[in-house]
């Protein structure tokens, strides 16, 4: 593989600082200046999920118990999550972003990467890249009342190492040719997507840092890890010039873990809210022309032990009566015996395929004429309400337990597909931001 030093990349990430904390900052100026965290769980007080930077100072973090933070900072605010304020305020974060390059990767729901290359010619002639990236920060904190901070460098990865680095103060640029240094002392655990395993047999080859990696032979590397052992040598060599381009990619997996409102004594009541949520994520899978070939299902119970069970058809599957009795089937095997209240139900469909759904009302196939259904089904969901139309099972799980009525929205980690799709529509963006991601 040749080193691509040759081309000038410069590539912006910017990512939300204590995202969710902030979002209740900006629904809410009053707590602008005070410790906040929010919290999650049943009530959400269970544990926390995200605080802000004032929060952090008295030792709070994500996963500290909620009544541990409140002791550690008796004048904090816990805030209960509004996943659908933080969904509407990350879309009109990404709005802003997309005026000011012509590339535009979203990578999470408060994070991106943005294309910076050819700015120097077109944009940065009576300005610099640092004013430029401030303009940015600044008029994403006064028109959606969020602080981000943004990392520049030659490619991906070394900008979201950059902005890392750039916590508390605001932006870092790793200047073209200062790679190598900026990355000498950097442990190689701070690079994004690298697991556990990798990192202990860098370290046995005595590695910590990227400058400890860049000593050793290339070829050393590549004979432990393949290809991506001489990438990473490239990379702490600052010799990794990545473009930033965009590849819509189907999603892989869907799941649902949720917390029941109360402990479930009733199992039939816990089928019920399983086969609700079933049916919701077959459903989605179908909006998106996904099929699932495996599926999964696991129950946790009051005292956090709990059971589970897979299940693989010969051929994938998109219809909830045929999903559904199998999933009931599943739920039954591993409740036999079982005598605890339920405090959590697990599923999760993978190895998903795609699945041709023309919506023609009178298709000559159960997918055309699935598609069809679906597709008037959303329609008049959007017109009169989430649940102007329901299965026999999500009707049944409303009268049985009040507080799904209203259901609480589901936390926004979504994949990458459906935020860009909500920023461009169901096609994508434009030609000019098609590709791969890194």
């Amino acid at each position: 593989m040749l080193p691509m030093s040759a081309r000038n990349n410069r590539i912006l990430h910017i990512d939300g600082d204590s995202f969710f904390a902030s979002c209740e900052i900006a629904l809410d100026p009053k707590l602008e200046g005070r410790p906040v965290w929010v919290g999650g769980g049943r009530r959400g007080d269970g544990i926390v999920i995200a605080a802000n930077r004032q929060a952090k100072k008295y030792g709070i973090k994500t996963g500290t118990a909620c009544f541990e933070a409140k002791r550690l900072c008796p004048n904090g605010v816990l805030c209960r999550p509004h996943y659908d304020a933080y969904r509407e305020l990350s879309r009109q974060m990404f709005k802003i972003l997309e005026a000011y390059a012509p590339t535009l990767v979203p990578y999470s729901i408060d994070e991106g990467f943005l294309d910076f290359s050819t700015m120097d010619a077109h944009m940065w002639r009576n300005t610099t890249p640092t004013d430029y990236v401030q303009g940015i920060r600044q008029r994403i904190k006064s028109e959606v009342r969020l602080p981000v901070t943004a990392g520049l460098a030659n490619s991906a990865k070394l900008a979201k190492l950059a902005t890392d680095a750039a916590k508390g103060i605001g932006f870092i640029e790793v200047p073209a040719g200062r790679e190598k240094d900026f990355l000498n002392d950097r442990p190689v655990s701070e690079m994004s997507g690298i697991g556990k395993n990798r990192e202990r047999s860098i370290k046995a080859l005595g590695a910590l840092t990227f400058g400890h990696v860049a000593k050793l032979p290339s070829m050393l590397l590549k004979q432990k890890f393949g290809i991506w052992g001489q990438e990473l040598w490239l990379f702490s060599n600052g010799q990794w010039n990545e473009p930033l381009v965009l590849e819509i990619k189907d999603r892989t997996t869907i799941s649902s873990s949720t917390t029941l409102p109360q402990d479930e004594h009733d199992y039939e009541a816990a089928l019920t809210f399983m086969l609700s949520e079933s049916t919701r994520l077959t459903g989605q899978l179908r909006l998106e022309k996904m099929q699932a070939r495996e599926f999964s299902v696991a129950v946790r119970f009051t005292n956090f032990t709990e059971v589970g069970t897979s299940h693989r058809f010969k051929h994938p599957q998109f219809l909830n009566s045929v999903i559904n009795e199998v999933m009931e089937q599943m739920f039954r095997g591993i409740m036999a015996g079982q005598r605890l209240p339920v405090r959590q139900i697990r599923i999760a469909m993978y190895n998903l395929e795609r699945l041709d759904t023309h919506p023609t009302l009178w298709g000559r196939t159960h997918e055309e004429r699935w598609g069809a259904v679906d597709d008037v089904a959303q329609k008049l969901n959007e017109q009169l309400g989430k649940t102007a139309l329901m299965t026999g099972a999500q009707f049944a799980l409303r009268h049985i337990d009040e507080s799904q009525k209203q259901p609480k929205a589901k936390c926004p980690f979504t994949p990458q597909r459906e935020m860009i799709t909500k920023l461009w529509g169901a096609d994508g963006p434009g030609s000019a931001r098609q590709g791969t991601f890194f």
